[in-house]
């Protein structure tokens, strides 16, 4: 019996049991979608780690080196449970040559290692260990992403020719954030290009235990062994892998939930539709004596039917766009080990979907108990008291036409009615803006700001402290240099509460000339004065005002903290200030360099690229693109994808609500009819009920996109170092073209939607 009831009333209303569907399965495959790409990240990237053996504590280190003193300290200290010190020979990027690519450009400092004897692997993309021979080079994954080269084609190292053999996944500078990418060449092929670059050290550790990761750092520090580089522990190791990936399923994981919530509205409407559509029949059923929850059963089979439906199509949806979603975890970090646990929890997700579904139509249909079965059968129709909108009278108009008047008038009238309308184009409106506001803030030049780094044209990078003179020199003498800054990073002591020494990396100099933004306080003015990156800052425990001792020049010298700022640089474990010392060694300097002439960045990068061979000199731009592009990359298509889901919902769930109030008003409007109200006046009433609400809904959701949508894209910000931040909002994008694309979706679906309202007779709705 229920199969065929069910059947004919798929029939009766094909387009409102298709676009239940519709919404059940977006819900449905996005929330299966989110579980699936949840699994296999965290999956893929702990098979990816532990396949490598990735170090629990890495310090980069360039300079002169004990290897004695560091193997010493390490047998001595009870937590280490493996130790080695990796060679890596940096060079420059003009100084190598895949096929027909140099690296030229790169802002990556590109070098050389050998596989690695008892951690740190570097993995192929079967995740095996690699071993290399004579002659061959195996390459980071990042460059066979950007097509720079392939399997089998020439490469040229300073000269010397290999071939490219493989390309290769690590687990340590897989991710753009890392600044650093590492080639593999055999022990033979190493020792004859050594001399040929600047060999730099990586001091790896593996743990005992990693919970005492603070207590091993604090002792390294206080041995006051090699630190003249940036020191990256496991977690952030794993975070970095992670971004831009994760970013892409936050996105995914807010549509959802919202996605999810309309199609709980959607589905109520759908319901309340139906009811006013079997109004006399309900009220026939109640008159014989049918119980309610007879009653209701027949419409829960229906919908528990298209809960099903939609379920099993979008899991079936999630399956089929999973690949294209895990395609860039898959190259980076090889397939996750628990597939099966993937499609196992996606197929949980479908099921509470499911159930969550049952349960709410269960709680709609008890409006059934409201139903005078009298008043059903006498008008076939609700008959609603319409409060509200008392001092919005006609005779007091002078604004509108009379149909528009009458159409606003029915939406303050009937609030209740509207209001769920009304929620579902705020959703839409937010479901719109949010991404498109974080892909422009993300990829707009501003954002380095929030990253560490200055707003600045060109960035001149060299860790030969004598040789920055030069740089200055020639810069000073540039009349198409507007302005500059010399900015010197080196490593003090600092003295903390339990009286034991931390090492901390200091950028000294002028940080007013390309400010970037501070989630508290400022940047230090005054000597006695520093800035806290916020992981030292959560690390330090300190705030604003909190003072810190630090060693400088033999000396304690006590320094309140003027502001805390993000830092995706150097582990993001950094500080600024700008008292002046003689005494501790520079690790690296940058010159950041402001051009009158924006065009001239390229040929300024060129010209430098050859003057200073010692220093590495990137555009900020492309500095910007190779670090984030990834996940910028992601964003976008995020962005891109949200438009759609805006636009559709905005469809259907008017197409919906239009064809719902058509059939709740079937008795006004023959009223209407009758009084001489044309078909084209009518409609034009609910054309303005429509336009009404979503003006009032772009508005709502606009505000709403920029106030909570900024905290919660601020959450989704601060996971990979950017602790506070404000959208960059592309005002025609944002304000102009998402509203007019809102605007003609609800005007299509609204003539779709009302053209019923032309086959109400009034002999079939006007009873005697």
């Amino acid at each position: 019996m229920y199969f065929r009831i069910i059947r004919n009333d798929i029939l009766r209303s094909k387009v409102i049991t298709l676009t239940t569907m519709i919404f059940v399965s977006a819900a449905a495959m996005l929330v299966s979608l989110a579980a699936i790409l949840i699994i296999n990240l965290s999956g893929a990237l702990d098979t990816l780690m532990t396949q490598a053996k990735t170090p629990h504590f890495m310090q980069m280190h360039s300079g002169e080196i004990d290897t004695a003193r560091l193997k010493s300290f390490a047998e001595q200290h009870k937590n280490v449970e493996e130790y080695q010190v990796v060679e890596f020979l940096g060079m420059d990027g003009s100084e190598i040559i895949l096929g027909d690519h140099s690296l030229s450009n790169s802002v990556q400092d590109n070098g050389f290692s050998v596989q690695n004897e008892k951690f740190d692997y570097l993995l192929d993309l079967n995740g095996n260990i690699i071993n290399v021979s004579d002659g061959e080079l195996y390459v980071p994954v990042t460059y066979m992403k950007e097509k720079t080269t392939s399997i089998g084609e020439k490469a040229i190292i300073n000269g010397k020719e290999f071939t490219v053999a493989g390309f290769l996944r690590d687990s340590t500078m897989n991710s753009s954030l890392s600044a650093s990418k590492r080639f593999l060449v055999s022990s033979n092929d190493f020792a004859e290009i050594k001399d040929l670059g600047s060999i730099e050290y990586l001091i790896e550790f593996r743990l005992k235990d990693f919970s005492e990761i603070g207590e091993f750092e604090t002792a390294y520090a206080s041995a006051g062994l090699e630190a003249n580089g940036p020191s990256v522990t496991y977690t952030l190791f794993k975070t970095m892998n992670a971004i831009s990936d994760g970013m892409m399923i936050a996105v995914i994981l807010l549509v959802s939930a919202l996605v999810v919530t309309i199609a709980f509205m959607c589905i109520r409407f759908t319901l309340l539709a139906k009811i006013e559509d079997d109004y006399r029949e309900i009220g026939v059923m109640k008159a014989i004596g049918l119980r309610i929850s007879d009653i209701k059963k027949i419409y829960l089979a229906k919908y528990a039917s298209l809960a099903a439906a939609g379920s099993i199509l979008g899991f079936i949806f999630s399956l089929m766009f999973q690949g294209m979603l895990l395609e860039n975890i898959r190259l980076y970090m090889g397939e996750d080990e628990n597939t099966s646990l993937a499609v196992s929890v996606g197929l949980i997700g479908i099921l509470l979907v499911f159930i969550s579904i049952v349960a709410f139509v269960n709680v709609v249909l008890n409006r059934f108990r409201k139903i005078s079965a009298a008043q059903a059968i006498r008008f076939g129709s609700s008959q609603e008291m319409k409060p509200g909108a008392k001092h919005f009278s006609l005779s007091n108009n002078n604004l509108f036409t009379t149909n528009i008047f009458l159409g606003i008038k029915d939406v303050l009238a009937r609030k209740k009615l509207y209001a769920t309308s009304l929620v579902v184009l705020i959703i839409s409106a937010f479901i719109m803006i949010v991404p498109q506001n974080l892909y422009n803030t993300i990829s707009s030049k501003s954002f380095i700001q929030y990253m560490g780094i200055g707003d600045y044209d060109l960035r001149i990078q060299t860790s030969s402290s004598a040789k920055t003179d030069d740089i200055v020199t020639l810069i000073d003498s540039d009349s198409d240099i507007s302005r500059y800054a010399v900015l010197t990073t080196k490593t003090f002591k600092l003295k903390t509460s339990n009286e034991s020494e931390e090492n901390i990396k200091v950028e000294l100099g002028d940080h007013s000339a390309f400010p970037i933004e501070y989630s508290e306080g400022s940047a230090p003015s005054r000597d006695n004065e520093i800035a806290l990156s916020t992981i030292n800052a959560d690390e330090l425990n300190k705030k604003v005002g909190d003072v810190i001792t630090m060693v400088i020049e033999g000396k304690e010298k006590d320094l309140t903290v003027s502001g805390i700022y993000s830092d995706v640089t150097n582990g993001g474990k950094t500080a600024k200030a700008v008292f002046i010392d003689n005494s501790a060694k520079a690790m690296w300097t940058i010159v950041c360099v402001e051009l009158y002439n924006k065009s001239l960045v390229e040929s300024k990068v060129s010209g430098f690229s050859n003057k200073f061979d010692f220093a590495k000199t990137s555009d900020i731009d492309e500095f910007v693109s190779q670090t984030l592009g990834s996940t910028i990359s992601s964003i976008e298509m995020a962005s891109y994808a949200s438009i759609v889901v805006a636009l559709v919902i905005t469809v259907l769930v008017t197409l919906l609500f239009m064809k719902m109030l058509v059939a709740k008003d079937r008795y006004s409007i023959v009223i209407m009819k009758a009084i001489g109200f044309t078909i084209s006046d009518i409609r034009a009433q609910y054309f303005s009920r429509s336009v009404f609400v979503l003006i009032v809904g772009i508005f709502l959701g606009t505000l709403l996109a920029n106030t909570l949508g900024e905290v919660l894209a601020g959450v989704l910000i601060s996971s990979f170092g950017a602790s506070s931040f404000n959208f960059n909002v592309n005002p025609i994008t944002a304000y102009l073209l998402s509203p007019l694309m809102m605007i003609f979706a609800v005007l299509i679906s609204t003539m779709i939607g009302t053209s019923g309202t032309g086959k109400i007779k009034i002999s079939e709705n006007i009873k005697g």
